[in-house]
């Protein structure tokens, strides 16, 4: 797939992840934060759109250790930093990059999940440092500021190098409490198996809208959210899980919308952001519209 296409594709699942409403406890068209809104993330989406065109078209099949996708994750959050303040993206580039760049190197979709896996897995050590560099910039606090390799530390790129750790490497460390490393380091099993096919259906028989909604609440309702995790802990996020499991029994009833506000209303009242849950239905939608456009 040409680089421009796969470009667009990430500018407009960026844009329908964020007006999806009202996507409980996230910014959305109707719900905006004391510090970021809407039209941030709407922004965010459209600028990282360069920086996926740039990185798309200088893979090279033949030599995936050279992808850089590192140094694309950095160049697309240093690019958001100069229009928004805050962290707007940074979970959503990190997925889209390796995606984006596995559809250019793929001769059709069904070669979309194993090459951006082995993309991930050919990942250099500059590329760990350069990711280092874009959580830091980010100020996005939970991934890799454990015991080993924490991103706060002046020492922290010199002890990468020092160990040759790649990004994978230091990925598959942050796994065990961050989803989105995890999804990156396993084959992105909920994104592919389970938020991409949820998204395809439903866009079958419903409003783009409600079919990103639907599918938000499906991943949140299997998967506890883990930016909720290392905020309020395990046992909230998986409260909040059961509330959306339950919340999606009653879909086809006509006080589905009532009780979805109801949700949107107690999670944002008690600072209970899915945000994780967000970066993988931008992912999914992603994923989505690729398959369409192969």
């Amino acid at each position: 797939m040409d680089s421009k296409t796969i470009a667009k594709i990430a500018q407009i699942a960026s844009a329908l992840e964020v007006s999806g409403y009202p996507k409980p406890g996230n910014v959305h068209r109707t719900r905006d934060f004391e510090d970021m809104e809407f039209e941030d993330f709407i922004i965010s989406g459209i600028v990282i759109g360069d920086t996926i065109e740039k990185a798309t078209s200088k893979v090279n099949k033949n030599c995936l250790q050279n992808a850089k996708l590192g140094k694309y994750i950095l160049d697309a959050v240093k690019e958001t930093d100069k229009w928004i303040a805050n962290n707007t993206n940074l979970g959503i580039v990190m997925m889209i990059t390796p995606i984006a760049c596995g559809a250019a190197i793929s001769d059709d979709f069904s070669q979309l999940r194993k090459n951006t896996s082995q993309l991930m897995e050919a990942t250099t050590v500059e590329d760990a440092v350069d990711l280092y560099d874009a959580i830091n910039i980010a100020d996005a606090g939970g991934m890799g500021d454990q015991d080993e390799y924490d991103v706060a530390s002046e020492n922290a790129k010199e002890e990468l190098r020092a160990n040759k750790q790649t990004m994978f490497d230091v990925l598959e460390i942050s796994a065990p409490w961050d989803r989105l490393a995890n999804e990156m380091t396993t084959g992105m099993p909920v994104v592919f198996e389970k938020g991409y096919p949820t998204y395809r259906d439903l866009r079958k028989t419903m409003k783009a809208n409600d079919a990103c909604v639907l599918t938000f609440l499906t991943i949140l309702s299997e998967i506890p959210d883990t930016l909720i995790s290392r905020k309020y802990g395990d046992k909230k996020a998986s409260e909040v899980s059961s509330h959306a499991k339950e919340l999606l029994l009653f879909k086809g009833d006509g006080s589905f919308s009532d009780k979805l506000n109801e949700f949107d209303n107690y999670l944002y009242e008690n600072k209970l952001n899915p945000g994780t849950t967000a970066d993988l239905t931008a992912a999914s939608i992603f994923v989505s519209y690729l398959e369409s456009y192969f």
